[in-house]
């Protein structure tokens, strides 16, 4: 899938350099997928022709914006800004019902332990408070039975969380009902089969849609944002037609 892929460089200078991640692509080698092949560190590195390291991550199947430092100090510098939560991340994802106008969701997240990527590990770790807010920007209604139901409600809901926990978002959107289309993990199943059957639809529809932060050595504040791949476009076309451009997303 990612053989001869050219990723999509949104920002580059002397120290940092920001990709729009394709959905399916991991940002680096993980005992959990073992069999992949493909990783954004290092096809970044060839692409460009040097070292980077990674500033933060996405899910594997998330897709957008994604930072990485060219050096060791301003990747230090840059991870201390995410730490202390004075960047700001934006995501946009379609979600089953109608989630609430504006919500703020605060719920404490356990990370379950991963014993093939850490086999040493006994005991999980303590819940680590979680929030994430979030503004619904459309919604629709479809004739098509899904579940009990007779027809399909989705809605279009910008993200924002306020901590970096693992899967928060996915994690979240599930603890209010409100599960991620295309989510194989924390999802529905028989939403998932209806957007692969009716949409061809074969992703999660998350997309780290921006990423505000200060620029470590300029002091500069950079926006950086990330356009969506064609199934998501797709998506939005059919469902949320009026939401079908960069800034009427942003």
């Amino acid at each position: 899938m990612f053989k001869d892929y050219k990723l999509e460089i949104l920002y580059q200078d002397g120290y940092l350099v920001c990709i729009n991640k394709p959905s399916g692509l991991l940002v680096h080698k993980s005992m959990i997928d073992r069999h992949e092949i493909y990783f954004a560190m290092k096809m970044l590195r060839d692409q460009i022709g040097q070292w980077v390291y990674p500033i933060h991550r996405l899910d594997k199947p998330t897709s957008g914006v994604l930072l990485f430092a060219l050096d060791k100090e301003t990747a230090k510098l840059m991870s201390e800004q995410f730490k202390e939560h004075t960047t700001k991340k934006t995501y946009i994802c379609v979600v089953r019902g109608y989630t609430e106008v504006f919500g703020l969701i605060d719920h404490a997240l356990k990370e379950k332990l991963d014993k093939i990527a850490d086999k040493d590990a006994k005991e999980e770790k303590e819940a680590q408070e979680a929030a994430t807010e979030y503004e619904r920007l459309d919604t629709v209604e479809l004739d098509f039975a899904v579940g009990r139901y007779d027809k399909t409600r989705y809605s279009l809901v910008k993200v924002k969380p306020k901590t970096g926990r693992k899967h928060q978002i996915r994690r979240h959107m599930k603890h209010i009902s409100h599960h991620i289309l295309g989510d194989t993990k924390y999802g529905r199943g028989e939403h998932n089969v209806f957007v692969r059957e009716e949409f061809d639809c074969h992703r999660l529809l998350l997309h780290a849609l921006s990423l505000e932060f200060k620029h470590p050595y300029t002091y500069e504040t950079l926006l950086i944002d990330a356009g969506m791949d064609d199934t998501f476009n797709s998506i939005l076309g059919s469902f949320f037609p009026q939401h079908t451009t960069q800034n009427s997303l942003l």
